[in-house]
């Protein structure tokens, strides 16, 4: 089923089509059975504008965030409880039952290959350190008990006993049977009133060294799709140090770090001075690039230029609404793209418009340039007028006033947006436009935000810092 789980339309409540049940976060040991149903993350508080120029067809983008507050860590502690959780092993599981009619069932052979004391799970570089295939498919223990700080068991056989304890907490927020409801970041779909209230950080902070600036500003572009970043040196070297913070720089036929004008350099429309529509960048290859990274170093002797922005996950979530069949069409038809303006490269990758998680449904990315579209032939005959109006359809409500947000960017300001979501283009210009920017992976943004997300917002109470048991990996 394809959702839209964890998705609210800017600064409202959550539409019938975009609501999602809050996210259990796994609480501290020290409170474990008495904080079952507590909340991961709350959504964000809203007020209303009183301006009566909000569209009418979309009445959330009529709304203004409040400022959210900063992440509360809490100490971490010994499991303090009443009671510990109860234990019953069998011959292939172990049950934990937690307190009221909770429970949680683990089997025995996963258990064994999980266990991460210093002789299983180096604890510097985190890695197994026995062999998963040497453990004997119908393993049991000698023993299992609770203690205080975790489920201890005993495995046999007797004359090799190992002993291994799981925390509480990890035992919690690992339960795969029930399993646990899908963890997803909140996402905030926007349209064109996203320009009263647009994400943004100061350049200091996202630069502060004690990182909680740049886990605000990839926070940002995580729910967002996008961000700005204010007060930056209008320099090249300003904005590569700045992109650095993010991750590594992603090298393409375009180079590293770009610093260029519109004169065609290199074989792409973006290096003109002719409008640009909203489009996804490197959808010829077979991993897109992820966080893309623009400033205006300077604008002389001309005009226009302004950028649009498009967020593909709200305009994804009308086409949803409104055609469904048009959805599920471009979620599974496989749209050719290619790169062949440089002479010595020639790029090909062919997917759907919308792109799912495959477990859960949740949309991943939107990947659309129509301008980059190679020759459409690997569909069926059938379906070759069904792709046409599919893509009108999708294209309608890509350039609608409800979507698109124009934006005039000046030197200073850095924009940084998810490729995997957000569209980009620009008006037609005239002058000298000067531009600086850079891609960063998407793989490195995620890991850059979620190590940010150890110290800032640990996912279970008690767990800041990475040991063994971290719930991260």
């Amino acid at each position: 089923m394809i959702s839209f789980r964890t998705a609210t339309r800017f600064g409202a409540g959550v539409p019938k089509a975009t609501q999602a049940a809050s996210v259990p976060r796994a609480p501290a040991v020290a409170t474990l059975c008495r904080a079952v149903h507590r909340s991961r993350a709350t959504a964000p508080k809203c007020r209303a504008y009183t301006s009566s120029s909000a569209p009418s067809r979309s009445p959330a983008l009529a709304f203004k965030r409040e400022p959210e507050p900063v992440p509360v860590i809490q100490a971490n502690e010994a499991y303090k409880a009443p009671e510990l959780p109860r234990v019953t092993a069998g011959e292939r599981d172990i049950f934990i039952h937690w307190e009221g009619a909770e429970w949680s069932r683990f089997h025995n052979l996963w258990l064994r290959d999980h266990c991460r004391c210093a002789e299983c799970f180096h604890p510097v570089t985190k890695q197994r350190l026995f062999s998963t295939f040497d453990i004997p498919p119908d393993i049991e223990p000698a023993s299992a008990r609770p203690t205080p700080e975790g489920l201890e068991v005993v495995w046999q056989p007797a004359s090799m006993p190992h002993t291994s304890l799981y925390p509480w907490s990890w035992l919690h927020y690992n339960t795969y049977d029930p399993p646990r409801p899908p963890e997803e970041s909140e996402k905030v779909l926007w349209g064109a009133k996203i320009q009263q209230d647009p994400p943004t950080v100061a350049y200091e902070e996202a630069m502060a060294d004690d990182g909680y600036g740049l886990y605000k500003w990839l926070s940002k572009i995580d729910r967002f799709g996008f961000c700005f970043v204010s007060g930056v040196p209008p320099t090249p070297e300003a904005t590569e140090e700045l992109t650095l913070r993010m991750g590594f720089i992603r090298e393409t036929h375009y180079g590293k770090f770009w610093d260029f004008t519109a004169d065609l350099a290199r074989g792409d429309t973006a290096y003109t001075n002719l409008a640009l529509p909203a489009h996804t960048d490197s959808t010829y290859f077979s991993d897109p690039c992820g966080i893309q990274l623009f400033h205006l170093l300077s604008h002389t002797n001309g005009t226009g230029g302004a950028t649009l922005l498009v967020d593909g996950f709200y305009v994804a979530s009308i086409l949803k609404d409104l055609h469904p069949d048009t959805y599920e069409f471009l979620s599974t038809a496989s749209v050719p793209a290619h790169a062949a303006g440089e002479e010595g490269v020639l790029y090909r990758a062919s997917a759907p418009v919308l792109a799912h998680d495959a477990r859960i449904g949740v949309l991943r990315r939107v990947r659309w340039n129509n301008d980059d579209r190679s020759v459409v032939r690997s569909i069926e005959a059938r379906d070759v007028p069904r792709l046409y109006e599919a893509m009108r359809t999708w294209n309608k409500l890509l350039t609608s006033p409800d979507s698109e947000y124009w934006v005039q960017l000046t030197p200073g300001t850095v924009i940084a947006i998810d490729n995997h979501r957000v569209l980009h283009g620009r008006s037609a210009f005239n002058g000298t436009r000067r531009m600086c920017g850079a891609y960063v992976g998407a793989d490195e943004f995620r890991s850059r935000l979620a190590v940010l997300g150890e110290r800032f917002a640990p996912k279970v109470e008690g767990g800041e810092g990475r040991t063994a048991w971290s719930v991260e990996f």
